[in-house]
């Protein structure tokens, strides 16, 4: 099993922001601290603050801030949020088409496996995942200057 890309920058974004410690974060900060592109950021970005894990603030000295507190954020919950499926076989999507399906044993082992991945998931926060700035590889955060813009949030 992999997960999105999606999932691993939403998990990355909500690591960041943590870390800024109650400061605002960018798009742009985020963009540039992981080499990844700052409009996927943004549709991650869209999707974290319409689900309430994080609030824009907008404006020219607008940026990104943790909307509920880290130990109150389930990496489960976030996951199953930006994870389009979990189908890991044909049998387990819609439309299956499996002509093992009535006789198969494997996909109950695959859906106990997937249970128990959900499930460990489900036992962490943000929280327990959270870095110190210095961890991330353009150093410790800076801080949002007047005038630094949070586009397309």
């Amino acid at each position: 099993m992999r997960l999105t890309s999606f999932s691993d920058y939403a998990l990355r974004m909500l690591m960041y922001t943590a870390s800024a410690g109650g400061q605002l974060i960018t798009i742009e900060e985020a963009a540039r601290t992981f080499n990844v592109s700052k409009t996927h950021l943004n549709k991650v970005a869209n999707t974290l603050t319409r689900s309430g894990y994080l609030k824009a603030i907008r404006g020219r000295s607008g940026g990104l801030i943790l909307g509920r507190r880290p130990e109150m954020i389930r990496i489960g919950d976030v996951v199953r949020l930006t994870e389009p499926d979990f189908a890991l076989v044909e049998c387990f999507a819609t439309g299956n088409q499996c002509v093992l399906t009535a006789s198969c044993k494997l996909s109950g082992m695959l859906g106990e496996a997937m249970t128990s991945f959900q499930n460990t998931l489900d036992r962490y926060t943000l929280a327990d995942i959270t870095l110190m700035p210095e961890d991330f590889l353009g150093g410790p955060i800076p801080p949002v200057r007047s005038g630094a813009a949070c586009n397309g949030v």
